[in-house]
């Protein structure tokens, strides 16, 4: 079990979505194609003088379904509005000259190339034992009522120890099953882990040895476990430890990861599922005491939606990020993970925090078994109104996240007197717009703090917040006073 599925259980309140209070950003371009219902939100173009009756000749389709005479008599369609999301950090403003449909290219994110691999996981002097939380410290025969042997026939020994990408030490696994369906699964996880490593870490010319669908050594491992054969099982995970350990002298293993310009999210979901059910998931009934109606309800974003908000925020390498209201600190190591930046996150639930310790420590443990270099992990407990280290922190930070689903208005008005300090350009990411719907700049109101945030929404899909499967919105806040400038000058805002 995956630890987003631990984060909502049965008898939990789901937290209401909330309402859509901002304008959504304006985009400029062509229209699309006519379909079978067109979309609320577009605004069609102006009919096109109807021509004298004839016979309709051979022509190109127009975009409204209608045959042209020639391509060089065809006129330019109006500008068009189209009202929707779109993945820039600010509407367009200034409107465009018709002009052709262009080629869209897949950016490159982040477009600093960052340094993946931790030399001193490689090293052949990374061999001192360091702590973590092994597999069998979760789930071993000492916990009778909830693990049982997975393979009742073997005659060997049940603890196996498994070798990561890096030179540093293996971690132990007992081979057993659970008695309940949705208590941590050891031979699921060691499936996962190898699987992983094998798409990741190794060269291309191993994939048949490794990978092949009818003798590869995970096809091998799989019938062992099918087949329940204990000892053959066990015998091929050391098999697999010999492999790895060669691969890794040789230099092939290191030799890949340096190939990579990023990490794929279904390698960092990996280290944090591995993370998480190591330290989160037995204390998890902890996170369900809270107060309903205060600031201080237990929710989170899942890896996809935070690595989307990574993306369209650009965040760096180089950039600061801040998560306030962090809980276990889930999305502050994914940010130290996926970006390598320098990651905050600050949290006032005494049982959050503890959890949050624990996940840290684990986190670089992990980091260090998979070889991976990350950035700052920084945690704070406290009020992050108060906290004069995180006040200090906010001042230079580049992208701040606050998952404000259910602050009251009072905490919500709070914060954005905070924001008058952060630096200009700094992006705040909320699931509330900070903003009153329809909010003008005014004589009356210059000293407002909306006056200076400029807000995007955006949309969000299924499976991306813990508390409800269904879609939403969440909004993007960029500091901008040139906005009040401009009005106090001119006597124009928006």
């Amino acid at each position: 079990m995956s630890f987003f599925s631990l984060i909502q259980k049965k008898g939990s309140k789901p937290i209401p979505p909330a309402p859509n209070s901002i304008r959504k950003e304006i985009v400029y371009g062509v229209p699309p194609l006519k379909s079978s219902s067109t979309p609320s939100t577009f605004r069609p173009r102006p009919a096109l003088p109807k021509a004298k009756a004839a016979a309709p000749k051979a022509g190109r389709p127009t975009t409204n379904g209608s045959l042209q005479k020639s391509a060089r008599r065809r006129k330019q369609s109006p500008q068009t509005r189209l009202l929707s999301d779109s993945d820039s950090g600010e509407p367009d403003t200034a409107t465009e000259a018709p002009r052709k449909r262009v080629k869209v290219v897949k950016e490159t994110w982040p477009s600093v190339k960052r340094q993946l691999l931790c030399s001193v996981a490689f090293s052949d002097g990374d061999c001192v034992k360091f702590s973590m939380v092994h597999a069998a410290d979760i789930a071993s025969l000492d916990k009778t009522s909830k693990y049982r042997r997975a393979f009742p026939q073997e005659l060997g020994n049940h603890v196996v120890e498994l070798q990561y990408p890096s030179a540093s030490q293996r971690e132990t696994f007992d081979v057993v099953e659970p008695v309940q369906s949705d208590e941590y699964k050891p031979l699921d996880d060691i499936k996962e882990t190898l699987e992983v490593i094998a798409d990741y870490y190794l060269p291309v010319q191993d994939a048949t040895y490794f990978k092949d669908d009818s003798n590869g050594l995970l096809r091998r491992l799989k019938r062992a476990r099918d087949k329940r054969d204990g000892n053959l099982y066990i015998s091929l995970i050391h098999e697999w430890n010999d492999a790895i350990d060669d691969r890794r002298r040789t230099g092939l293993i290191a030799q890949t990861l340096g190939k990579l310009a990023s990490l794929d999210l279904r390698l960092i979901e990996r280290i944090l599922t591995q993370t998480y059910a190591r330290t989160v998931s037995p204390r998890v009934s902890s996170l369900r005491q809270y107060e309903n109606g205060t600031d201080n309800v237990y929710g989170e974003l899942l890896p996809k939606f935070v690595s989307e908000i990574f993306r369209v925020t650009g965040l760096g390498p180089n950039h600061v990020f801040v998560d306030l209201g962090s809980g276990v600190g889930n999305v502050v190591l994914q940010a130290a993970l996926e970006v390598g930046c320098e990651s905050w996150g600050c949290e006032i639930m005494d049982n959050a925090c503890v959890l949050a310790e624990l996940q840290e420590q684990e986190f670089k443990a992990r980091c260090r078994l998979w070889g991976l270099a990350i950035g700052d992990v920084n945690l704070q407990r406290g009020d992050f109104l108060e906290n004069t280290t995180i006040q200090q922190v906010l001042r230079r930070a580049d992208v701040i996240l606050v998952n404000n689903q259910a602050f009251t208005p009072e905490l919500n008005d709070h914060l954005t007197s905070h924001f008058l300090d952060v630096k200009e350009g700094c992006q705040i990411v909320s699931l509330k717009s900070f903003v009153p719907a329809g909010h003008k700049i005014t004589p009356r109101n210059l000293n407002s703090a909306y006056n200076i945030l400029g807000v995007v929404e955006k949309r969000y899909y299924s499976a991306c917040v813990s508390w409800t499967d269904a879609p939403g919105s969440y909004y993007i806040s960029r500091k901008d006073s040139l906005r009040l400038q401009a009005f106090m000058k001119h006597g124009v805002g928006s």
